[in-house]
């Protein structure tokens, strides 16, 4: 078996967690490529044994690996889509980080997951995507989001204008701080903060939310993700700022945005009791009440 793990420099209080993945992984004879920044570092904190290949891009992983880990929190896993792009490789998220949407395997849950993993005990749940595109390349080629697509004011505190369109009909110009194009992943997320509803995963929805709208009547909206959804921006500043789950651009107001779904699915892994009820229950706290 052939397994990825892709992380970001991470801090002491997680080097014990990752020295237990790969002892396991070293039982398992497992074939292990790391990302290199994270191998360096990993190296100077702890004993490493075993041949470890590396990567540095999409372009070293082949579609031979079983499976990516992603050590982090949920940054760190979108982070892992501008790696395994369309390549089908499921991923599985270890949180070392706060939340833990998407990275929901606890750290004290490692050795377990191993197991479940190289045992072959899981299922795969497949995530819709949101591609981006323009009259120019954007997000350094790579315009799929996992989350959402947010545009934001740039320069200026002033408002800016979001001409929103559907399928080329008019639907509103929002006027706004800016405007949320989610997909169900990114409904529990950003969108989620302003307000926007949470959405199943499977759905095939998009949630166009908008930030600090001017009209208080303008709400959250869920559409059909098979909609090709257009945008222009206008403002005092002649440009905006557009991010791509935790990418971002700064761009031209003469330059309009077209989204709609992606053509490719991204494969999650799930192991036995993990499911999208549980999550937002846990991590939102539903039914946390000191009369219960």
């Amino acid at each position: 078996m052939k397994v990825a793990i892709y992380g970001r420099s991470t801090n002491n209080n997680t080097s014990e967690y990752i020295q237990r993945l790969f002892h396991k992984f070293n039982e398992y004879k497992t074939e292990i490529i790391i990302y290199e920044p994270l191998y360096n570092f990993l190296k100077q904190k702890m004993q490493i044994s075993g041949a470890i290949k590396t990567f540095n891009s999409h372009e070293d992983l082949n579609k031979d690996i079983d499976f990516i880990l992603s050590i982090g929190g949920d940054g760190t896993f979108l982070e892992t889509l501008t790696f395994i792009r369309d390549s089908g490789i499921p991923v599985l998220g270890i949180n070392t980080g706060h939340l833990g949407f998407l990275a929901n395997v606890a750290q004290t849950e490692i050795n377990a997951a191993i197991d479940a993993l190289l045992n072959k005990e899981f299922s795969i749940e497949q995530r819709s995507l949101l591609n981006v595109t323009a009259s120019k390349n954007l997000f350094n080629d790579f315009n799929y989001g996992l989350n959402e697509l947010t545009i934001f004011k740039k320069d200026s505190s002033s408002m800016i204008s979001i001409h929103t369109y559907i399928n080329g009909d008019y639907l509103n110009s929002y006027f706004a701080d800016g405007l949320i194009i989610a997909t169900p992943t990114g409904s529990t997320a950003y969108s989620l903060s302003c307000g926007g509803p949470l959405v199943m995963p499977g759905s095939q929805n998009f949630v166009i939310t908008p930030i600090a709208p001017h009209n208080l009547n303008v709400r959250p909206l869920v559409i059909s993700d098979n909609n090709i959804i257009t945008i222009k921006v206008e403002g005092r500043s002649s440009h905006y700022r557009a991010t791509l789950d935790s990418r971002n651009e700064v761009i031209d107001c003469s330059i309009e945005l077209t989204v709609k779904k992606a053509d490719f699915q991204l494969n999650i892994l799930k192991l036995k009791n993990q499911n999208f009820f549980n999550t937002i229950r846990n991590k939102l706290l539903w039914g946390l009440d000191k009369r219960n």
